[in-house]
């Protein structure tokens, strides 16, 4: 389309049109196949959520072990409603972390089984987070926040038809 073919306001300037989108000499056959722009914050987030993944069950699993290993590697801060034996953490933790590294790597290769599986893996770890608030206070923190980002990310994304 030609900019003299483009309806003017009374100063001249083009005035825009939102049937006209995406049609400019811009985008004349250079777009890839891959996510469209307005997808570009979810596509990209749904990859770095997946990292986020494989690192924190990797990171989970180390933690699992550390816990398991010695109960006194975590020192509990104050009293806590929720009581649970540190060796049992330590176990929670290495097996969400094998499962969400494994639904991470999933996630970076694009598997639909591996999105449906995060969010509910972020959501468990958000909430396993919670209840360890007092063995890691600033770490937890950190965690929910991550966790409520991969759920953000992962739920949001729609994948375009190829």
């Amino acid at each position: 389309m030609s900019d003299a073919s483009q309806p003017r306001n009374p100063h001249g300037s083009p005035v825009w049109d939102p049937s006209h989108q995406g049609t400019g000499p811009s985008d004349s056959g250079s777009r890839s196949p891959g996510p469209h722009a307005e997808d570009g914050l979810a596509a990209g987030g749904v990859t770095f959520a997946g990292v986020l993944m494989l690192v924190n069950g990797v990171l989970a699993v180390l933690q699992g072990i550390a816990a398991i290993a010695e109960d006194d590697v975590y020192g509990r801060i104050g009293d806590y409603v929720y009581k649970i034996n540190l060796t049992g953490w330590g176990w929670i933790l290495l097996i969400v972390g094998v499962v969400s590294a494994a639904a991470g790597g999933g996630i970076l290769k694009g598997a639909a089984w591996a999105r449906v599986t995060g969010i509910l893996l972020a959501s468990v770890s958000l909430v396993l987070q919670f209840l360890f608030l007092p063995y890691a206070p600033v770490w937890s923190i950190v965690l929910i926040a991550i966790d409520v980002f991969v759920i953000w990310a992962l739920a949001v994304y729609r994948p375009t038809a190829r």
